[in-house]
């Protein structure tokens, strides 16, 4: 088998896809064949021609994955542009712009917006694309979850609670959807050190060594850590794999 064309005629969709992790899956899923729509808030033009200028196919939309309007103008473009969708990745998420804090300092309106892009906007995206995924019959949803809903990371009570339920959707819809041939599964990264992380001084300062510490692979975790284990959940090696959740952190959690 050809590596590089096993996702040759796909059509697949990365949420989040204009920088760190999203730009590096959606880079992988070109290089093995796919036709990757990039559905960012910001960006997404100038990272699809970042793919296209490597000769890959990719389109770039303007997409808010929290926003109905938005969601349902994704699935309308792709109804129209190709008719049919193969693969979504689900990694659009708020994390890099988040400080650790205590649970009791964290107020609702904080806790809506992480859960609006992180499950809301899972959902929201799932949703308005399910019709393209049951029309193609052997469509993959792929979610990012995190390795923190595992270990229950202190300070970060939000976003630990939004990729808990990440991982329980996951499993819903993969019990859900598999009568219509689709797949469902998450990939749980560790501590990332993505461009938006580094962005974030006083984040890295505060979980980098802890992360280091305790993975048994003792070093930075990257984007190019995790693609592997997307490719493979968005290709044929995976199509008897459902409702399940990849950790991928260097050893840090053995689930």
């Amino acid at each position: 088998m050809n590596l590089e064309t096993t996702l040759a005629g796909r059509i697949a969709v990365v949420t989040g896809g204009a920088l760190g992790i999203g730009f590096a899956a959606a880079e992988r899923l070109a290089q093995r064949g796919a036709r990757v729509i990039i559905a960012d808030r910001d960006g997404a033009d100038e990272a699809a021609t970042r793919l296209r200028d490597q000769g890959l196919a990719a389109e770039g939309l303007a997409v808010d994955v929290a926003s109905e309007k938005d969601t349902e103008m994704l699935a309308q473009t792709i109804t129209e542009r190709h008719g049919r969708l193969d693969i979504v990745l689900n990694n659009a998420g708020i994390y890099s712009s988040l400080k650790p804090a205590p649970f009791e300092t964290l107020g609702p309106e904080e806790w809506r917006r992480v859960f609006d892009v992180n499950v809301i906007g899972l959902f929201l995206v799932c949703r308005a694309l399910l019709p393209l995924l049951k029309a193609s019959g052997h469509a993959r949803v792929i979610n990012i979850a995190s390795g923190v809903a595992f270990k229950g990371n202190p300070w970060m009570a939000h976003y630990v609670a939004s990729k808990g339920a990440v991982i329980s959707l996951t499993r819903a819809l993969a019990t859900e959807l598999g009568p219509h041939g689709i797949t469902v599964n998450a990939v749980a990264p560790g501590f990332t050190l993505s461009d938006g992380v580094h962005g974030n001084p006083e984040l890295v300062d505060g979980v980098k060594e802890p992360s280091l510490r305790n993975r048994v692979l003792a070093r930075d975790m990257l984007p190019a850590d995790l693609v592997g284990a997307i490719e493979f959940f968005a290709g044929a090696p995976s199509a008897f794999i459902t409702g399940q959740t990849l950790v991928v952190d260097g050893g840090a959690y053995f689930h």
